[in-house]
């Protein structure tokens, strides 16, 4: 019979090979050094054999009790290897079903369909992290409580929005379910009234003149990486959402020909950002810095992946601006204000310009080439007018709002 002492000596050879314990047990080496417990025996006069576990993962005392228990299916008139497929594919059938199983194969399927890298990685993240407490739940099993106790315990964090956006995926994915066959009810409509509401607010920023040449001297003086720098300088001149700009590409950018074109996140429609001579000359300026990586703004971890969303913001923490003073989404309300206010823009320049869905008086909606000359000349006045606040802002007149002909 086997002892430990015996398994920890048997040596590795070029051919797999058996040593054997007692009762139809015995121990297979593989060339690989994998020791394997198997259980020999006959069923219906033929010979055959089934795994029991990796030595030293299984025990010999673990081993031998799975052998009797293995010995007993048989003088049952059982088949120990038919039996172990069955578990196998009961688990296999069990896993497949559970809440976090058809959430991946939820979101795998929206990959497909388009659904952006960011996308995929947050709704991951979220169903992971967040939707733990049932991630192994079988879905047919996850009630409105047990989903409720999850989301609570992110409510009960202050991240009400959060909590809103976990519980609308979690809709996602039961719908999902209930379409493929697994499940027959969608508890997650019924929590909203459970959650508390999330409050409506506005992206904090600075819209001062005086405030805002301080801020533009901050970032241009900002010690960090070169890619956050020319982030920093980009963002207020484009003002486009802080998920556009760091995930820009080099492919959809024309330095002669001063254009950005994109597709829109929120929108899914193709939008232009005429660039400035000032965000140009910063674009090539960053260049041959990035131009390896197909983003304009990359990871300081990976040129394959675009910088975190957290960049920006935790940039404007290091010089001073908390959350409740400036975000990189206030850069837009910075702009939709002043180019109103203090340069005159018409509002429907300016909507068109933050990709706003902006209709004709007929009601449809405009393309991105609408006012396009026009959103040119505004795109440069706005970036000489920030320049005039950060190098000179004593001699900046604010222009006083005019009426411009259509």
């Amino acid at each position: 019979m086997l002892t430990d002492t015996k398994l920890r000596a048997l040596k590795v050879q070029d051919a797999s090979y058996r040593v054997a314990d007692s009762n139809g047990l015995c121990i297979e080496i593989r060339p690989t050094g994998a020791k394997v417990w198997r259980y020999r025996y006959r069923f219906a006069g033929k010979p055959s054999m089934a795994t029991i576990g990796e030595y030293p993962a299984v025990s010999l005392q673990d081993a031998r009790r799975e052998r009797d228990r293995l010995r007993a299916t048989v003088k049952a008139g059982a088949n120990p290897a038919h039996a172990q497929r069955a578990a196998k594919a009961a688990s296999v059938e069990k896993h497949s079903n559970t809440f976090g199983a058809i959430g991946l194969e939820y979101i795998a399927k929206r990959e497909r369909e388009g659904m952006t890298a960011h996308s995929v990685e947050r709704d991951r993240r979220a169903l992971q992290k967040y939707l733990a407490p049932i991630y192994e739940t079988p879905i047919s099993e996850v009630t409105a409580p047990l989903l409720l106790a999850a989301l609570r315990k992110l409510e009960n964090r202050g991240v009400i929005e959060t909590t809103h956006r976990v519980r609308a995926l979690a809709g996602r994915i039961f719908k999902y379910a209930i379409a493929t066959g697994r499940a027959t009810s969608n508890p997650a409509p019924d929590l909203t009234g459970a959650l508390e509401q999330v409050q409506a607010r506005h992206f904090p920023s600075v819209t001062s003149p005086d405030d805002i040449g301080a801020l533009l001297r901050a970032l241009h003086g900002y010690q960090g990486t070169v890619v956050v720098r020319a982030a920093l300088k980009v963002a207020p001149l484009v003002f486009v959402r802080p998920g556009e700009l760091r995930q820009a590409k080099w492919a959809d950018i024309d330095l002669d020909g001063a254009e950005w074109r994109y597709l829109v996140t929120k929108t899914k429609t193709q939008h232009i950002v005429p660039l400035s001579k000032q965000a140009v000359a910063i674009l090539r300026e960053l260049h041959p810095y990035t131009k390896r990586s197909p983003y304009v703004f990359p990871s300081e971890r990976t040129a394959s992946r675009a910088m975190s969303e957290n960049t920006i913001n935790a940039a404007l923490r290091n010089l001073g601006y908390d959350r409740d003073t400036m975000t990189g989404h206030g850069f837009r309300a910075m702009a939709r204000t002043l180019l109103d206010e203090a340069l005159g823009f018409r509002p429907d320049y300016i909507e068109h310009q933050l990709a706003h869905a902006v209709k004709d008086p007929l009601g449809r909606a405009y393309n991105r080439t609408t006012h396009l000359p026009e959103r040119k000349k505004m795109m440069q006045a706005w970036a000489d007018y920030l320049d005039g606040l950060r190098t000179a802002p004593d001699k900046v007149v604010p222009i006083r709002k005019a009426k411009q002909s259509s």
